[in-house]
């Protein structure tokens, strides 16, 4: 294929994919209006478009919802698995969260400090400011064999999420 034609054929690509590819960043902004207004129903799904599309931010609002039970009932480890999922892609707002679901135990089956201390490290990399008071506070539940611990995790995931932090 001629390089123009290949540029041609490319650039008709992307414009369908755009066409195609629902406003996510409208729907965010849609959703977080309907919250405010205290319209939780319709702000859930707004944000389950955007999540569909594999929107973060959208997914950790999701588990908001779920952890607070606005408009949806109140459950933990449903807000956990929304958290997790938006924390996996970098949200340090949800990366904070999980820590703190790691932290509690809640919607889990037991606390796990280890785990708590690398999403609260992780998030405070991503830029969330609270999160390394929250790293310190968990720290100072745990042995030095599990900050070890902790660490390693941090190395394994921090490549992964932030490769050049």
């Amino acid at each position: 294929m001629k390089p123009a034609l290949r540029t041609l054929c490319l650039c008709a690509l992307l414009a369908a994919l755009s066409i195609a590819a629902p406003p996510v960043h409208a729907e965010i902004e849609t959703a977080r209006d309907l919250m405010e207004a205290g319209d939780y129903a319709a702000a859930m799904r707004e944000l389950r478009l955007a999540a569909r599309a594999g929107n973060a931010e959208a997914e950790e609002l999701i588990g908001v919802l779920y952890a607070l039970g606005l408009g949806v009932a109140r459950d933990d480890r449903r807000a956990f698995e929304w958290y997790l999922r938006a924390a996996m892609k970098g949200h340090a707002g949800a990366q904070s969260g999980v820590g703190w679901y790691f932290e509690t135990g809640r919607g889990l089956t037991a606390p796990d400090l280890v785990r708590a201390y690398l999403w609260y490290a992780l998030s405070a990399i991503g830029g969330d400011p609270d999160a390394a008071i929250s790293q310190e506070e968990v720290a100072k539940k745990m042995t030095a064999a599990q900050i070890k611990e902790a660490h390693a995790l941090i190395d394994d995931y921090r490549v992964w999420l932030y490769p050049f932090r």
